[in-house]
């Protein structure tokens, strides 16, 4: 008999806010696998950010008993992953392990952007679909609707979907029965080489890097010598567990199953998501299919505001390092702000969680530079440079061309923004390919766009102008030439490398006539006049000036020879001029943080 006919491996695909964490806390509660005592709201979500912005970041598994109708006991292992775009290779990752999927939709609002995303990820795997319309007992639910967008939309046969709500607990046993029956146990390759897929890893204080693993072939047991194909590195097994979702130490990971591995392994970085484990005694001749290495695609600088916690800083941010090996940093150093660190991250989300986290775990008081994608800059001499810093560009006469990301970007909204989206999406420089009715209330708008137009405040735009009904999914197309320059920014006739951005040359006048209006609302005043210049090259573009605060040395004038008051103000003006000569102005974070803001 088959090793692995009573697994089932399974994820729950569903865009935010959809129901996705309660579905899983009803299955854990309905399986017996977590207590009433233990049970609490979103439990497989371990982060204060998970549960304040309803979102997962971190995938997570658990291993749940069930005794089904036909009386046999099943393994289910729910893996629960990320639902955002940032985390899209994550996500693939984490369906790679797994022969089945729950596509919840809310029955209420519909087929949202990222669950048209993740289903396409989870079809190009092969996973068996299963539709779940939840939130039923919502009083503007509307279940028929919404499974006909689910045929409509999805491509999914709707005519068994299981009208659920995880918040009452109603649908829950139909969904574990269909779990059961519909999806297919994993391929039974206990005699062949160990293959183990790693598709999420962490760093413990107690265990060094751990890593969440689906066994595809063979099995694996305590203090077995491992070996990471994509490094070639050695390691010895030192603890096996499974996540119910409490971790419950096990002998051994056998074909089919899923699991944590932890041993000698001392940083993230050695066990990177999506590559394959096998024994360094019998390896596998070739590694499983798909492993990639994490793409970032947004870079930002940050700063300490005192400069005297920069150690502080570097020490934050090599421990979250730890736990996300898809960060890179590069210490940085800035006239304007001192040292810091350049970081790159996958995608905006991504971006603003970390920055949470330093602000919110380590204490820190920060400045953001604003964020900027990759530009692939071809020199007139020699070979392709990347850059992702403003102030790395070379020298305009000797550039031949500079290239930027651009993206497919995919708005799922109601008829009634159409036209305010559109106006949005051709003021950004998007090219539209279609414009798809998925029923007579709901349309799908596709353009084609630089990546450095949705990165600044687009995303709270969309929202803005559609009331927060518009949903937003995006993935990165290829790179293409267009006419860019670097825009400077000088205040006080000194260029502040932080401020200086990579911009489309016919928009470079407005955008630098805005920056300068918003550093001037966001500088103090000082004792001398400021000029604030936006520049491209040596040439001036844009100028606002910022008038000197005066201190009326007259005032104690009272009658007297007008040449008196004359010398006095002859005298403060020169001492304003040597002032100007060799004051500082301070730029504070709200300065920096105005240019991520551009509407008049």
């Amino acid at each position: 008999m088959s090793q692995t006919k009573n697994i089932r491996n399974f994820c729950i695909i569903a865009h935010i806010d959809h129901g996705k964490s309660t579905l899983a806390d009803r299955l854990l509660e309905f399986t017996g696998a977590v207590s009433e005592r233990d049970m609490k709201k979103q439990v497989l979500d371990n982060m204060d950010i998970e549960r304040e912005r309803g979102i997962t970041i971190k995938a997570q598994t658990a291993t749940m008993t069930y005794k089904a109708k036909d009386g046999e006991s099943y393994q289910l292992n729910l893996i629960d992953t990320p639902g955002h775009v940032d985390f899209s290779y994550e996500v693939s990752r984490s369906l790679a392990a797994c022969e089945g999927a729950l596509v919840i939709v809310d029955a209420s609002q519909g087929v949202e952007a990222q669950t048209v995303a993740n289903v396409n990820l989870a079809e190009k795997n092969n996973l068996i679909l299963i539709p779940i319309v939840n939130k039923v007992d919502l009083p503007s639910a509307e279940p028929e609707r919404v499974k006909k967008e689910i045929e409509d939309d999805l491509a999914i046969d709707s005519s068994d979907a299981i009208e659920a709500s995880a918040k009452t607990g109603i649908g829950i046993e139909d969904i574990l029965e269909a779990i059961v029956s519909r999806i297919l146990p994993p391929k039974d390759q206990s005699s062949m080489p160990v293959k183990a897929l790693i598709f999420d890893s962490w760093f413990d204080t107690y265990m060094g890097a751990v890593s969440l693993v689906r066994i595809v072939s063979g099995a694996i047991s305590h203090r077995q010598k491992i070996k990471m194909m994509s490094t070639g590195k050695n390691f010895e097994v030192l603890k096996i567990s499974k996540l119910t979702p409490k971790p419950v130490d096990v002998k051994f990971l056998q074909c089919g199953e899923v699991g944590i591995l932890a041993g000698s392994i001392k940083t993230v970085a050695d066990t990177q998501v999506g590559d394959t484990i096998t024994l360094a005694s019998k390896p596998a001749e070739e590694p499983l299919a798909g492993f990639e290495k994490a793409r970032q695609m947004v870079f930002g600088g940050i700063f300490p505001i005192d400069a005297n916690e920069y150690p502080v800083l570097k020490d934050s941010i090599e421990k979250l390092k730890l736990n996300d090996a898809s960060l890179t940093t590069e210490v940085e150093s800035s006239n304007a702000l001192g040292y810091g660190f350049r970081v790159g991250f996958l995608g905006l989300l991504h971006m603003d969680i970390i920055q949470e986290r330093l602000e919110r775990e380590y204490k820190l008081n920060l400045i953001f530079t604003a964020p900027t994608v990759v530009y692939h800059v071809y020199p007139l001499e020699g070979e392709m440079i990347k850059v992702e810093n403003p102030a790395k560009l070379p020298d305009p006469n000797k550039i031949d061309r500079i290239e930027e990301p651009y993206v497919s970007l995919a708005v799922h909204t109601p008829e009634e923004y159409i036209g305010a989206i559109l106006k949005v999406l051709q003021e950004r420089r998007g090219t539209q390919v279609s414009i798809d009715y998925i029923s007579t209330k709901r349309v799908v708008i596709n353009y084609e766009i630089p990546m450095c137009e949705i990165i600044f405040d687009f995303h709270d735009k969309l929202k803005s102008i559609s009331r927060g009904y518009a949903s937003m999914d995006y993935e990165v197309l290829e790179y293409r030439p267009g006419p860019l320059v670097k825009l400077d920014i000088l205040v006080n006739n000194l260029p502040v490398d932080a401020l200086a951005c990579i911009v489309h040359k016919d928009f470079s006048a407005y955008r630098g006539r805005i920056i300068c209006k918003k550093l001037k609302e966001s500088l103090s005043r000082h004792l001398f006049q400021i000029a604030i210049q936006a520049a491209i090259g040596s040439k001036i573009i844009a100028r606002e000036t910022l008038s000197a605060m005066r201190k009326d040395v007259t005032a104690k004038c009272y009658g007297g020879d007008i040449s008196r008051k004359r010398k006095l103000l002859e005298k403060q003006k020169a001492g304003k001029k040597r002032m100007k000569s060799v004051g500082n102005v301070e730029i504070p974070q709200k300065a920096f943080m105005s240019i991520l803001s551009l509407d008049d």
